[in-house]
């Protein structure tokens, strides 16, 4: 079985949330674009790995310096989060059984923990493996107007959180067939569920943070310095 691990980074999406004038992944984090911390996290986790970025075709921010991966390329992203991914699994030369882990290019405080924690849980299941995160909050259902209509159950809840890891040939399989039968999935682990597997549910830290709203930029920046700090400490 291969032991060849392909990194996926989805970063063609414009992030209209952020109300910026450029795509989020591009937003100056710490004197740095996101990408660039994502990318740094990705690679002080996995520096052997194999990177392929999505980006979109007129792209004009990205810059390749940011890329610490020495064996990397860069793919077309599509209509959609899926059709992005689907583009990378077709451009990659990956055995079947190679490892694909895609995660979230807004998610620059991934920690080195979490990402072999989901490396082992995906390299014995193989259904694949998710980080996710137990519900711990009352979930509330809205009547189509933002008035509160129902109180959901929280039991057995997660956050489903990225990054997202699959054999090559099951993730494959699981998109092309979404694509055949016109079915947009948010999340990797929708698609393969779609074929009958159940991936494992990797329980990840809560500061996993995506990037979405203008105030997420402030947050990210705490996470970051905590998590400096916490290194630190560790250290001494």
């Amino acid at each position: 079985m291969s032991n060849t691990l392909w990194l996926v980074v989805p970063a063609a999406g414009q992030g209209r949330r952020m109300g910026a004038d450029k795509p989020k992944q591009y937003l100056t984090l710490n004197n740095q674009p996101i990408l660039a911390h994502t990318l740094a996290r990705l690679h002080a986790a996995f520096p052997q790995a194999r990177l392929v970025l999505c980006l979109d075709s007129d792209d004009r921010w990205f810059d390749p310096t940011w890329v610490p991966f020495a064996q990397w390329q860069r793919v077309s992203g599509g209509a959609e989060r899926m059709h992005s991914v689907l583009n990378a699994l077709q451009a990659m030369t990956a055995e079947g059984s190679d490892l694909v882990m895609v995660h979230d290019v807004a998610r620059p405080c991934i920690t080195r923990d979490d990402l072999h924690a989901l490396y082992q849980a995906a390299q014995t299941h193989s259904g694949g493996a998710l980080l996710a995160m137990p519900v711990a909050d009352t979930m509330k259902r809205d009547n189509g107007d933002q008035l509160s209509q129902i109180t959901e159950p929280r039991d057995g809840l997660w956050h489903a959180l990225t990054p997202q890891s699959f054999r090559y040939s099951l993730l494959r399989h699981a998109l092309e067939q979404a694509q055949q039968t016109g079915t947009v999935v948010t999340d990797e682990a929708s698609a393969v569920e779609a074929l009958g597997e159940a991936p494992r549910l990797v329980s990840g830290r809560r500061d996993n943070l995506k990037v979405t709203h203008p105030d997420d930029l402030a947050l990210a920046a705490a996470i970051l310095a905590a998590q400096s700090a916490t290194a630190s400490n560790r250290s001494t």
